[in-house]
């Protein structure tokens, strides 16, 4: 495991990073679940549906949307662990460089929206 307990920043290691990844995922489930089980008694109707959903996937998708950056730090972590001995910058192409820049900016666009 000697790798995964690098330390990344301040006292975090790359198996930190990790553990909260997959505690997120697993505690996001029964999240999801207890809220469900919650909200099922409250629709009696369809009317009742159209209103409850939404607010089930917006929950849904900022929970997404917190985990894929989680993810992608993760991934930045795990690329310059791996630099090899050429030198490249985190092991990434300038396209992906880039395609990490406009996922930044598109997800701090996103934040400054809500």
């Amino acid at each position: 495991m000697g790798k995964f307990d690098k330390k990344i920043f301040g006292k975090v290691t790359f198996s930190n990073l990790l553990e909260e990844i997959y505690n997120n995922q697993k505690k996001k489930e029964e999240q999801i679940s207890v809220l469900i089980q919650e909200l099922k008694p409250m629709v009696q109707e369809i009317g009742d549906a159209t209103l409850i959903v939404p607010l089930i996937k917006e929950y849904l998708e900022i929970g997404v949307k917190n985990d894929e950056a989680l993810i992608k730090m993760a991934t930045i972590v795990q690329r310059s662990m791996q630099v090899d001995e050429n030198g490249d910058s985190f092991g990434m192409t300038e396209a992906e460089k880039q395609q990490l820049l406009d996922e930044v900016k598109k997800f701090n666009g996103d934040k400054d929206k809500k």
